[in-house]
């Protein structure tokens, strides 16, 4: 049912036109004496066509247009003024205003159910354009995280074979993915880049599928010789990851080959320092180190949370980023949250 506003201080025309507009079929006609209340039912309602006289007192069919015009969501609405005055001005003014058309009266009652009649045509195409529009944006955005949501799996699921070659990690890389997202929103990071980083975190490091079993497995400490082989396992996951038209491998490429950077510079692989780092490196840095600081391993028991925050603090601009880490603490509640919930034998499970 097509709603229709009409305006007019005349009674004879206000039933004549509500006539002509019953006789049309699907639709209902809204008659009002006063602009005024005319204009606040049109903003509470969104009628699909106004119909409003140019001369009225107190506020003239102009004004009229120009407050209707001045919500955004009447902003599109068919608006028909009926004037009986003959200078072409008005007419223009009132189109200028946002009249979408006008009639001279007396109103030929055809010529007015032909306007009106296509003006609701229009009002309807319009509408379903929009509606058309709408589901299509949801369609995409639903399609959209579908994708997302394969992605992630897959890289979950790559991140693992390092996992399960190096498996002490146990829900590591579920714990730091979330840890890196944390601090990515701290930063005020956009939506796009933390989703980034949530995706590409776990894949940090995928190089180590490249490193001897009796390095990467070896309980006690490496040596200097055999810790110069681990450090490639930065290089080997950029090398594996990068030049994917993906913008999340490409984001892991990135994070792989600096995730172990220093901002103070005495980092690996390149040494270099500050905001030279590429960001997402330094925001996995913190929750990479974290996260293995307060995880068990071979040649080390967890440390406490009270013992891995002094570390983070007291490296502070030396190893880490100092806003990364400050980013980290300011969601120091989400981050407990995630140490509890992820733990060890749920990652193995997972």
């Amino acid at each position: 049912m097509n709603r229709i506003a009409i305006i007019d201080d005349s009674e004879i025309n206000r039933v004549l036109f509500g006539a002509l507009v019953d006789k049309l079929g699907a639709c209902h006609a809204e008659l009002f004496r006063e602009p005024v209340d005319g204009l606040a039912w049109c903003l509470a309602n969104i009628p699909d066509l106004v119909v409003v006289d140019y001369i009225m007192p107190d506020m003239d069919g102009i004004e009229f247009i120009s407050r209707l015009r001045a919500s955004p969501a009447l902003a599109e609405v068919p608006v028909l003024m009926i004037t009986a005055s003959e200078d072409r001005g008005v007419c223009h003014e009132a189109l200028r205003r946002g009249a979408t058309d006008f009639l001279t009266k007396p109103v030929d009652h055809v010529e007015f159910s032909t306007r009106v009649r296509n003006m609701l045509a229009l009002s309807n195409g319009r509408r379903k354009l929009a509606d058309r529009a709408a589901w299509l944006a949801e369609e995409v955005a639903k399609a959209t995280e579908a994708v997302y949501a394969r992605e992630q799996e897959l890289l979950i699921r790559m991140s693992r074979a390092a996992e399960f070659r190096d498996p002490e990690t146990g829900a590591h890389i579920l714990r730091m993915a979330h840890y890196s997202r944390l601090i990515a929103e701290a930063l005020n990071l956009p939506d796009e880049d933390c989703r980034q980083i949530f995706q590409a975190a776990p894949m940090h490091d995928i190089g180590k599928i490249g490193i001897p079993d009796h390095i990467l497995l070896k309980p006690g400490r490496l040596t200097h010789e055999e810790f110069v082989v681990m450090k490639r396992h930065a290089q080997i996951g950029h090398e594996l990851l990068k030049g994917s038209a993906s913008t999340v491998l490409q984001a892991a490429a990135t994070i792989a080959v600096s995730h172990h950077e220093r901002f103070d510079g005495a980092g690996y692989p390149y040494g270099v320092a500050g905001e030279a780092i590429p960001l997402y490196g330094r925001v996995v840095a913190v929750a990479d180190v974290f996260d293995a600081l307060t995880s068990t391993r071979p040649y080390k028991p967890a440390w406490s949370l009270d013992e891995a925050t002094t570390y983070l603090r007291d490296h502070s601009a030396a190893h880490f980023d100092p806003a990364c880490v400050d980013a980290f603490f300011s969601r120091w509640d989400a981050v407990q949250e995630i140490h509890a919930q992820y733990c060890d034998d749920e990652g193995k499970g997972g």
